[in-house]
């Protein structure tokens, strides 16, 4: 996690700043920011720009951005350019750590797992069902390890989040599953795992401010923005870093 404060820094500069960590990619859904076509505005409670996203959906849920993609987003930089007087806090967590605190014989256990993630379950989900399931066929399920290896650091990091991770890809075999009832402990095993990152410990607590810039790796943290602001105007500016598949 970096954290700059007090930037006075337009759109178009803000993209120039985040290309020089990677190649920038837009949202695969929403409308992009009319003066930096790689950025993603963030607006809550305000329509007062043409290219805003006015979102109903809120992040007040634990997450990696995009791990419904073959290629997940390496990382991101996320620029506050208006904040509610009060809330609308951020929060980080630390899965290297999440993963480093797991009891021995959960570690033993998700060891070789593969995980489904899935975009439907959640931004499809306020879909019609036809929509919904063009929606699916438009962005397919991707499948990563439960336990990835980061490329930089050689950190083990647990990799499952909430709102995308749908089930193991691999758990039902002759070792895991005796009788179809032991399968059940599949589901209890992935909630297990995703409620990781809600221990404080592994937390760290951004309080914007305009002019605040954060710039953090997708692969090894969670973020979960706190919807605790009511219809106050928050702005935000959002670029993704473009990753690789994992393996």
């Amino acid at each position: 996690m970096l954290f700059f404060r007090q930037e006075s820094i337009s759109a178009p500069e803000l993209q120039a700043f985040a290309q020089q960590f990677g190649t920038l990619e837009p949202h695969p859904t929403a409308p992009m920011h009319q003066d930096a076509p790689l950025l993603f505005p963030i607006y809550r409670g305000t329509n007062s720009k043409p290219n805003a996203v006015e979102q109903v959906s809120r992040e007040n849920i634990w997450h990696n951005d995009t791990t419904y993609a073959a290629a997940p987003a390496r990382g991101a930089v996320l620029a506050c350019e208006l904040c509610p007087p009060t809330g609308g806090d951020t929060l980080w967590a630390n899965m290297a750590m999440a993963w480093q605190r797991l009891p021995d014989v959960v570690k033993e256990r998700i060891d070789g797992l593969y995980a489904k993630h899935s975009v439907e379950q959640y931004f499809g989900a306020q879909m019609p069902r036809s929509k919904r399931h063009a929606y699916a066929r438009r962005l397919p399920a991707a499948e990563h390890p439960v336990v990835v290896t980061h490329p930089e650091t050689a950190e083990k990091v647990l990799f499952v989040n909430q709102p995308f991770t749908t089930h193991f890809a691999n758990y039902f075999d002759f070792d895991s599953v005796r009788f179809g009832q032991d399968f059940a402990g599949s589901g209890a095993l992935l909630d297990y795992l995703k409620s990781q990152p809600q221990h404080p410990e592994l937390q760290v607590r951004l309080k914007w401010r305009p002019g605040t810039v954060a710039l953090w790796d997708n692969l090894l943290t969670q973020h979960y923005a706190v919807s605790d602001y009511g219809n106050a105007p928050r702005k935000m500016l959002r670029a993704t870093l473009k990753g690789e598949p994992l393996s």
